[in-house]
């Protein structure tokens, strides 16, 4: 087990079950927190993951924790594929999502589903690619999800991951650990009206395992060829993969 496998939003019940209430609970304020947390930086980190999968235009996507659907559009006007399946554990989060969809001008075909990514609905070998950002890390058991990805890949498809996690230099470690325990959690609990939700992200952010440890449980579920790259001093890390 991971360290941020035994952290939980909430006190009683299964982790997937609370994250799920979570993020239902934070889903209308969940962009204006994102973007304003992450001084909108974080539309750069998924395009940094999307033009890693750029030169192998994947045609099927799954879009894994897809939230409010930020990343599944994003890799629409990127990448430009006939359809991205996004899922994702909240359905107040796919509600968000769907009204983007719909007032969209894509031609990209989209499907918006809840599912679980431990136990995934879908066929071996059915897409492309498989993309996800700043969900895997709410996994309740993310060696079984991780595997549940790579499973549904085709072989010879590829995985772009970014995740938030901790930097490692001096002083940017230090900095973000302040930033993360003062501004995020309070400026978090003020607009979401959830005490527990921001803290829940510091907490996971700092036991996620990251970096070259990533490349290990990557290749226990399955693919090859990791590879990944720290992003703005460390404060997020993108993950490639093939399969």
């Amino acid at each position: 087990m991971y360290r941020q496998e035994e952290i939980k939003p909430y006190h009683q019940g299964e982790k997937g079950r609370q994250v799920a209430e979570m993020f239902d609970n934070i889903a209308p304020t969940y962009d204006t927190l994102n973007h304003r947390l992450s001084w909108n930086i974080d539309r750069y980190w998924r395009k940094k993951a999307l033009q890693s999968l750029l030169p192998y235009q994947p045609q099927s996507i799954l879009d894994v924790a897809t939230g409010t659907g930020d990343f599944a559009l994003q890799a629409a006007e990127m990448l430009h594929p006939v359809k991205i399946t996004g899922i994702d554990i909240s359905e107040g989060m796919l509600t968000i999502a769907r009204k983007k969809v719909e007032h969209s001008t894509l031609t990209t075909q989209f499907d918006l589903v809840m599912e679980d990514c431990m136990h995934l609905s879908y066929d071996d070998n059915t897409f492309d690619a498989v993309t996800a950002a700043f969900g895997i890390r709410n996994f309740e058991h993310l060696d079984q999800g991780l595997t549940e990805m790579c499973r549904v890949m085709k072989k010879g498809g590829h995985l772009g991951i970014v995740e938030l996690t901790e930097p490692v230099c001096f002083p940017m470690r230090q900095l973000f650990h302040l930033y993360s325990h003062t501004v995020l959690p309070v400026y978090g609990r003020l607009v979401s009206k959830d005490s527990s939700a921001y803290s829940y992200l510091t907490k996971t952010i700092e036991a996620f395992p990251q970096g070259e440890q990533m490349m290990d449980i990557l290749k226990k579920a399955g693919f090859a060829q990791t590879a990944f790259k720290r992003l703005t001093f460390g404060i997020c890390t993108m993950y490639f993969a093939t399969k």
